[in-house]
């Protein structure tokens, strides 16, 4: 009698893998590793989700912050008295920022007077071909009484470049602008 190996070789090995396949789908002893494979990736990206969208939140924060802070020096007529350029004023912006961004590099500054609050027009977000475009911003602190709009921007580089990045980012590059504004009327500060 011969065996069924040697007249059916393609069959045997077929049993062969099912025996084994049988074996390892009884088996027990890895599931909890394969289920922490197929989770981990969504709970990982779910977690960098949450610290870049806090992180991002923060920066927003931090930038209002202290544009409203050197805002009060064009106010008070601090800044106009103080002969204040564009780089003074957003190096007092930077004074209130500690390790969010690259300041002043990577900060832009505009700074508009208006005789009203009505013909205050403030243009829409600087963003020109997929990156922040400020060609148009100026430095114009205006005299007593009158309205200035400060604005300032700034492209943030998302740490986590993915799809949830993807969703967040405005830019180009994975970049989100962060813009922080300032409305106010000049004291009369003569």
């Amino acid at each position: 009698m011969t065996s069924d190996r040697k007249t059916h070789p393609a069959g045997a090995r077929r049993n062969g893998w099912r025996r084994c396949l049988g074996a390892f789908r009884r088996d027990g002893r890895g599931s909890t590793a394969v289920e922490f494979a197929m989770l981990a990736l969504p709970f990982l990206s779910l977690v960098f989700a949450i610290f870049e969208t806090s992180m991002v939140h923060m920066t927003s924060q931090v930038l209002q912050t202290a544009v409203t802070e050197a805002s009060r020096k064009i106010m008070t007529g601090q800044a106009q008295k103080g002969s204040f350029t564009a780089q003074d004023f957003k190096n007092e912006v930077c004074k209130n920022v500690k390790a969010f961004f690259n300041c002043p590099n990577d900060l832009k500054v505009d700074v508009q007077s208006f005789a009203s609050f009505a013909a205050a027009s403030v243009p829409p977000a600087p963003i020109k071909n997929g990156g922040l475009d400020s060609s148009g911003f100026g430095y114009s602190p205006g005299g007593p009484n009158q309205i200035v709009v400060v604005r300032a921007a700034l492209e943030y580089k998302l740490v986590v470049p993915s799809m949830i990045s993807n969703t967040m980012a405005n830019l180009s590059g994975s970049k989100l602008l962060i813009m922080a504004s300032a409305a106010f009327k000049n004291e009369p500060y003569n």
